[in-house]
């Protein structure tokens, strides 16, 4: 059995478990503001929920013909003089698919982008896509490949082989899916980017060298090409070297370490050239600012500390403080570096009132319940308190409090341990020493005097806070409550003159 504070812990830790059922950003929908009503769940007979995982199944899977049609077309235009019975067979196979998928689209429902409510009626599903994507999927999945041979029986027309380059289209799929997994918390966002960075340079280097091999191979004289300069008979070499040699051009000409031995040798092969650089101009900004964000993302918080060290140690120096003083500075900003990887306080505060309080009550309550100073006191009281603590963390040898000082707020210990400090003859003495489930301030809040002693930690403690005001706000409500706490702080402290009470 888990405690409520280890459960939270194992849930957060485990990166939120509905995820794993199948849960994400995207299955919840929002109904409108005002709405008196939620969106309908039950959709009607026939209609698809997107979100339905047999539909997202599917769209998978046509995901893997994509990435088959984003490799195959460039290269069935450039390489190929007619297509063999498997090629011709394949592509009709896959082509049938996408136009399943065609006829599957009208049933399905879709989320309307004003109101975020998911629509299934089939007339309006209709409209919409009819007058969005249907020309594009239609045009993409009609078979120019097989009407072709009707009109030569290699179906190696050139104006076809345009046609059957429509199936592009179908790589706008591959952009939705790449949206989709950014903002899935199941998949790293570094890693993510790096694969769809990856991806459109990977398909750029193909598409270009499949494209670079067509304009060589249909040059009238083929010894005045980029590739017949090299390699004389390079129509009557082995498929696999021609396209080897398609992508080294194409990727030597996108790093810009070209060119050397690949050149263009003719005015059309330069005037590619030209449009070819130009587009890498746009990609190399495109892969070196996305790869810069994410680096730069990864490294801002580090170079922020560094900065904020290196000022702190300058201030200590330049205004000669203390050794001890300059010690604790440069140790809290170091902790507070390291908490704040956690994201904590700002994962409490992003929540509304009622989950913070539930998770104060997991993490606080068992705490708050155990100090003296609330012994025989109400659930109401203590729940009350412990949805108002706040929890911070001190690096060793720093000072909480200082002897003196106007307390402001009452501490209670959850990790670690502090020492009660105080001068006596002019000399700094140890008084005692306080450990997890103790509190100290209290003297000062509750009895409105300047803090008896100095409190300083003596190893790494994490530390709740509760502001006086706060307090007060919740102790006046109940008399009895305030009776009980005094009555437990003269206990403990029998020193402390009883005209406290009436403070």
């Amino acid at each position: 059995m888990f405690s409520c504070t280890n459960y939270f812990q194992h849930f957060c830790s485990n990166g939120f478990q509905l995820e794993s059922k199948g849960y994400s950003l995207h299955d919840d929908l929002l109904p409108s503001l005002g709405a008196t009503i939620n969106h309908r769940i039950k959709l009607r007979k026939h209609i698809v929920s997107p979100y339905d995982p047999h539909y997202r199944l599917w769209e998978m899977f046509l995901m893997v013909l994509v990435l088959y049609s984003a490799w195959i077309c460039p290269f069935e235009f450039a390489f190929l003089h007619y297509l063999p019975s498997t090629m011709f067979l394949v592509d009709n196979i896959v082509n049938s698919f996408f136009a399943i998928d065609i006829a599957l689209t009208f049933f399905v429902a879709f989320v309307d982008p004003k109101s975020y409510l998911l629509v299934d009626e089939p007339k309006r599903i209709a409209v919409r896509y009819l007058s969005t994507w249907f020309i594009f999927d239609a045009c993409s999945t009609f078979p120019f490949q097989t009407i072709s041979f009707f009109f030569n029986r290699h179906g190696n027309s050139l104006g076809f082989k345009l046609l059957s380059m429509l199936r592009l289209w179908r790589l706008h799929r591959v952009g939705s899916l790449f949206a989709r997994l950014e903002k899935d918390i199941r998949f790293n966002y570094f890693w993510t980017r790096c694969a769809k960075l990856f991806s459109v340079t990977l398909f750029a280097v193909h598409f270009s060298g499949c494209f670079y091999y067509m304009i060589a191979d249909r040059y009238p004289d083929p010894k005045r090409t980029w590739i017949g300069a090299v390699i004389p008979n390079f129509r009557e070499d082995n498929l696999w070297i021609r396209y080897v040699t398609a992508i080294y051009w194409s990727i030597t000409t996108l790093t810009t370490t070209g060119y050397g031995d690949l050149h263009a040798e003719n005015t059309r092969e330069m005037l590619f050239d030209i449009f070819y650089m130009f587009f890498n101009l746009g990609l190399t900004a495109y892969l070196i600012g996305n790869m810069t964000n994410l680096v730069v993302h990864g490294t801002s918080r580090t170079k922020t500390f560094r900065d904020t060290f290196q000022a702190a140690s300058e201030f200590a120096s330049r205004n000669k403080l203390p050794r001890h003083v300059e010690e604790q500075m440069l140790s809290h900003i170091c902790l507070k570096f390291k908490t704040e990887e956690l994201k904590q306080q700002e994962t409490i505060e992003g929540l509304p009132k009622a989950i913070r309080s539930s998770i104060a009550e997991c993490l606080f309550y068992p705490i708050v319940e155990k100090v003296y100073l609330f012994q025989g006191a109400s659930f109401n009281l203590i729940f009350q308190l412990a949805t108002e603590m706040q929890a911070d963390y001190f690096p060793p040898k720093e000072d909480v409090i200082l002897q003196n000082e106007a307390l402001t707020d009452l501490y209670i210990i959850v990790s670690g341990a502090v020492e009660m400090r105080a001068y006596v003859d002019g000399v700094e003495k140890v008084q005692g020493r306080l450990i997890a489930g103790e509190v100290f301030g209290e003297i000062g809040v509750l009895c409105h005097v300047p803090q008896p002693f100095t409190i300083r930690t003596t190893e790494l403690a994490q530390i709740l806070r509760l502001q006086s005001a706060v307090f007060f706000n919740i102790i006046r409500e109940s008399r009895q409550e305030a009776t009980i706490v005094m009555r437990n702080l003269f206990q403990v402290n029998p020193i402390i003159d009883q005209h406290c009470l009436t403070k």
